[in-house]
């Protein structure tokens, strides 16, 4: 049967992002970039290279994207840097659009390449991150948590939109039948972490303890790193 996603994650008073408001000194309007708590690193969307075998994408929009298909493959941002000689993220610059200066120079044409989506996780990332936060939680899978969706995603310009679930069914959120995102911000209702996606970028913050964040670093399946600058 499909998830009834409005009924897992119901909504939740707006205010229950205004600790976050505080923290990040912002309005949310793009989501909130929370600081270190006291470490952060970034989570990069995932890009992929077309393979000789490859057809047309699946995505065909810019917020949540699926694997792309049969002869895509993974391109980690680290491979992309060390082919053209760009740096992962420019110092000072955050996960966007503006990585990567080189790429045409080097011959990459347009259609060779699909980029991260900006503002939202794709949906193997996502699902890795969550699975990560469920093992290094303490109440695992029954982790209380809120999802904060910023105005733009959530056609609300007022406060956006808050729901309230478990963090074993965060993976369902990727599917959220109004709102083509990933959360803006996610957290565990006693707050040891943060989980923040702006709606203009191409990674996720994740802040928290040192020990998560440098569990996070070690991860196999995830690409992070720290941006101190950004911290």
């Amino acid at each position: 049967m499909p998830v009834d996603i409005r009924a897992l994650w119901p909504l939740a008073p707006a205010s229950e992002s205004d600790w976050l408001a505080e923290l990040a000194q912002d309005d949310g309007l793009t989501g909130y970039e929370a600081p270190g708590r006291p470490d952060a690193a970034w989570v990069l969307g995932a890009m992929y290279e077309r393979g000789e075998t490859a057809g047309e994408s699946v995505n065909d929009t810019q917020s949540r994207n699926e694997h792309p298909g049969p002869g895509w493959e993974r391109l980690r941002w680290a491979e992309l840097a060390a082919r053209i000689g760009d740096p992962v993220v420019p110092q000072g610059r955050y996960p966007c659009f503006r990585c990567f200066p080189s790429a045409k120079e080097a011959g990459i044409q347009p259609g060779a390449m699909e980029w991260p989506a900006e503002g939202s996780l794709d949906r193997p990332t996502w699902d890795q991150l969550i699975r990560f936060l469920t093992a290094h939680s303490p109440q695992g899978a029954d982790t209380a948590c809120l999802a904060y969706y910023n105005p733009i995603v959530a056609r609300d310009f007022d406060k956006g939109q808050v729901r309230s679930g478990r963090l074993g069914d965060a993976q369902s959120l990727f599917d959220h039948p109004d709102i083509p995102y990933t959360p803006s911000n996610l957290w565990p209702a006693e707050r040891s972490w943060v989980v923040c996606t702006d709606y203009d970028l191409w990674g996720t913050k994740v802040c928290g303890p040192r020990p998560l964040v440098e569990v996070l670093l070690a991860d196999l399946e995830i690409e992070a790193i720290r941006l101190p600058w950004t911290s």
